[in-house]
C-alpha cells in the first residue's frame, strides 16, 4: 500500500462518525447494511450519513451496490487488511523476538 493511500484511509477513519460507520459495516460482514439501517443504528440524519459514506468510499474503505431504491454498503475487507499490513509492516524494527504474528 502506498503511503498516500494509507494517509487518506486513516484520515477518513479519524472522524468519530466515519469510524462508527466503518466498524458497523465490518461487523455486518460481507452482506453489508442498507443506508437506512446505518442511519437508524447510528442515529445519523440522511445528509450527514451520505457525506460520511462518500468520504469512506473515496478513501477506498467501503463499496456500495444499488438494491432497488436504496443502496447497500459494505466494508472493503481487502482495503482494511491492506491498511493493517501497511501499519504493521516491519513491526518491532525486525527484532528477532518479534513472533510470526508480529507480537513482541
Amino acid at each position: 500500500m502506498e503511503h498516500s493511500i494509507a494517509t487518506q484511509a486513516l484520515a477518513a477513519l479519524g472522524h468519530s462518525s466515519r469510524l462508527a460507520i466503518f466498524r458497523l459495516l465490518v461487523q455486518a460482514g460481507r452482506t453489508g447494511k442498507l443506508a437506512g439501517e446505518i442511519a437508524q443504528e447510528l442515529s445519523l440524519p440522511g445528509p450527514t450519513l451520505s457525506f460520511h459514506l462518500k468520504e469512506l468510499a473515496s478513501a477506498g474503505l467501503i463499496a456500495s451496490e444499488q438494491r432497488g431504491r436504496t443502496i447497500c454498503y459494505r466494508a472493503d475487507f481487502d482495503a482494511m487488511n491492506g491498511l493493517l499490513r501497511y501499519l504493521t509492516e516491519n513491526c518491532c524494527a525486525g527484532e528477532a523476538q518479534c513472533g510470526p504474528d508480529r507480537s513482541c
